[in-house]
């Protein structure tokens, strides 16, 4: 609805989904939440940041290059909300590597539509996936997660009550975006870019995941939600 209504205001609109934009995400979707097999929370986290590097490179950046308003269903706090906060992983090193592994990119708003979970799976017309079967105390800590985040970034998360009536959600939306649109503050690449020299891009990217933090230092251990990615 969101997208419909941008284009109806006369803007060019672009919606992603994280994963399932790309032939790699649609993969890396049908892994993550239809798979058999176990898969560990760092396992999947690494998994949908690999899906999410693949977006930023073959749909994010050319969206952006061409001045368009790029929507995304889900992103980066996705996966400190469900694998940082919900699989208790070390949530600082994960949005460290995240965010490094998208080299700064990230969105200037990000709405979140917040519900208990109860409530929210009450809503469901199809059966749960591989994520949506996990335990009640597991989707308890996610939506803390997203919560705490939007408490850390206020500048960047919208939160609204996602019991209300559609129709006033979608009002909401509709103007919180609008305000960041008629702002001019979009899609923000923090100060770390992909140099033009293929050497000096590898050379980047080596000093980008050493600042991560490493592999080796994570520990062991669908609430309804979008990310609204604007430019």
């Amino acid at each position: 609805m969101l997208v419909w209504w941008l284009k109806r205001q006369g803007h060019r609109v672009v919606f992603l989904r994280d994963p399932g934009s790309t032939a790699l995400g649609r993969k890396l979707r049908q892994v993550l939440l239809h798979a058999t097999v176990p898969l560990s929370p760092l396992a999947e986290a690494l998994l949908f940041i690999g899906g999410r590097v693949q977006l930023v490179e073959e749909k994010i950046r050319p969206a952006l290059a061409r001045g368009l308003v790029v929507i995304c269903d889900r992103f980066h706090d996705a996966t400190i909300a469900y694998q940082g906060f919900g699989g208790e992983l070390d949530v600082p090193w994960l949005n460290r590597f995240g965010r490094a592994a998208i080299v700064g990119v990230m969105p200037r708003l990000t709405i979140l539509l917040d519900v208990p979970p109860a409530k929210g799976f009450a809503r469901l017309r199809r059966a749960k996936d591989r994520i949506e079967r996990k335990a009640r105390t597991f989707h308890e800590r996610v939506r803390a997660g997203y919560r705490k985040l939007a408490a850390r970034e206020r500048n960047r998360f919208v939160v609204l009550d996602a019991s209300q009536p559609p129709d006033a959600i979608q009002q909401r939306i509709r103007h919180a975006v609008m305000q960041r649109l008629d702002n001019g503050s979009g899609w923000r690449v923090l100060p770390l870019r992909h140099p033009s020299r293929p050497r000096a891009a590898a050379r980047f990217r080596r000093r980008s995941l050493r600042a991560a933090g490493g592999l080796g230092s994570a520990s062991p251990a669908k609430m309804d939600h979008y990310q609204r990615l604007t430019h």
